[in-house]
């Protein structure tokens, strides 16, 4: 929290409000990049695939989420 005054502060000062559109983009931008680090993995890299496996299923799905699906219809 800051120490100014309330009312020296910025609405927007500790905020990093995105659109939707901004959020879903981000999430797409790391489920690529995870996509790369899991085509690099090796044999050996059981434990780490797991992780990025699971990862990528929940970025996919908050990605998902932020879809508007009235679009379509």
């Amino acid at each position: 929290m800051s120490r100014r005054p309330e009312s020296e502060r910025s609405d927007w000062t500790d905020l990093d409000l995105l659109t939707r559109d901004e959020a879903r983009g981000r999430l797409l931008a790391e489920i690529a990049e995870t996509e790369v680090r899991l085509a690099g993995l090796g044999t050996a890299d059981e434990a780490e695939r797991e992780l990025l496996l699971s990862r990528l299923r929940a970025l996919r799905e908050a990605a998902e989420d932020l879809t508007d699906h009235s679009e379509g219809s």
